[in-house]
């Protein structure tokens, strides 16, 4: 039997936050001296009531600062905490050979945010584009006990090799993708994880290999309308 950390699967589970709370704003966790993750803290929550939990993967070459662009308005307007990792490397582990440091790494983050924020169980969603939106979406099928959707833009490919639970999923792409061509991505994705029985929402938009604002809107409308 494949041991479920190879396969992705992460050790973090919902606990009672024993530390004190971040205050609004964009903060690093202090975990990691490079690449550390960043937590943005919207105004007006309630650190001991339940939080909705949106962590959010950048793509190839990225960074924390250059995806947090795509949801922080999103997550001001919500109230959702907004958990930006980095990988390692210019890309995740995933992506180069396998689970590895980049899913430690997750788990001490969502650990530490679980510290000090009690988070929504009904509401903990993994979002990504290209390579992050690969990565969110090969990681939040393989923990499907924890993840309940998945907001997945432009992603290149799907490796799962253990299962669990039924996240409700989004996937969108632009019909004018050059780099990673709709045919050979989210149209194969969306077909085989409908046949397996996930409920899935895809949206084909006209764009190139670039999220857009009006479907990142839609995608967070599918999550907390």
């Amino acid at each position: 039997m494949i041991d479920p950390k190879l396969a992705g699967r992460l050790a973090f589970a919902h606990r009672l936050p024993t530390r004190e709370p971040m205050p609004p704003g964009r903060h690093p966790l202090g975990l990691f001296d490079e690449r550390d993750a960043m937590l943005i803290v919207p105004p007006g929550i309630n650190p001991r009531r339940p939080t909705p939990l949106v962590v959010l993967f950048h793509g190839g070459g990225g960074s924390a600062e250059k995806i947090l662009p795509m949801l922080e308005k999103h997550a001001e307007a919500r109230g959702f905490l907004l958990l930006a990792p980095q990988s390692v490397f210019p890309t995740w582990d995933l992506v180069i050979g396998g689970h590895g440091p980049d899913r430690e790494r997750l788990d001490l983050a969502l650990t530490e945010v679980a510290s000090r924020f009690m988070l929504d169980p009904l509401h903990i969603v993994f979002a990504g584009h290209s390579d992050g939106g690969s990565y969110a979406l090969s990681s939040g099928l393989a923990n499907g006990h924890v993840v309940t959707h998945l907001i997945i833009s432009s992603a290149g490919f799907l490796s799962v090799h253990l299962q669990a639970g039924s996240p409700r999923i989004f996937i969108s792409h632009g019909t004018r993708d050059e780099q990673i061509p709709i045919d050979r991505s989210a149209r194969v994705h969306t077909s085989k994880l409908r046949d397996v029985g996930y409920d899935v929402t895809s949206l084909e938009y006209d764009g190139p290999h670039a999220y857009q604002p009006e479907v990142v809107a839609q995608a967070v409308e599918f999550v907390f309308g």
